[in-house]
């Protein structure tokens, strides 16, 4: 189980590969990557940390573009229904997802310091969650991980 948020890295770089990807995926499945969508993805990305809807409405307001709640919570809906996002439930919040180019059971590393969020792939088969619903014969739909600490740098500054 690798984590992609915490380490160093072209974050350039990771953002336009990420876009790249969501406009591709968008093209390929013949959905609306609509400006506004476009931009709370983008928005997201840029520092790997969740962002609550009126966060991102404040930043759309500062850029000038429409900042009525509807605009936000439509753009995150769809991002979160077609993979591109993730609901951080502990902190009713979103964050991009860091593995656009396939399907997975995301799990969330929150800093409860910095509010960083990292994202590292699980599987619903995986432990024991997985193996008690195979003995119930209980099919799992969707599953939401999520461990608060502290990311590398909290940690080290802590110290």
């Amino acid at each position: 189980m690798t984590a992609i948020g915490f380490d160093r890295h072209d974050h350039s770089g990771c953002i336009a590969d990420s876009l790249r990807t969501a406009e591709a995926l968008c093209a390929e499945q013949k959905l609306q990557f609509t400006p506004i969508r476009r931009r709370v993805l983008e928005m997201l990305l840029q520092d790997h940390r969740a962002m609550g809807a009126y966060d991102i409405l404040e930043r759309l307001a500062a850029e000038g573009q429409s900042a009525q709640p509807p605009v936000a919570y439509r753009a995150l809906d769809f991002l979160v229904k077609h993979g591109f996002a993730h609901r951080i439930e502990r902190l009713n919040a979103y964050a991009a997802c860091a593995h656009l180019d396939h399907d997975h059971v995301p799990a969330f590393l929150i800093c409860r310091a910095c509010k960083a969020v990292a994202e590292a792939e699980t599987g619903l088969e995986q432990g024991r969650l997985g193996r008690a619903a195979e003995a119930a014969h209980f099919t799992i739909e969707r599953i939401v991980v999520e461990a608060e600490g502290l990311c590398p740098a909290c940690a080290e500054e802590a110290a």
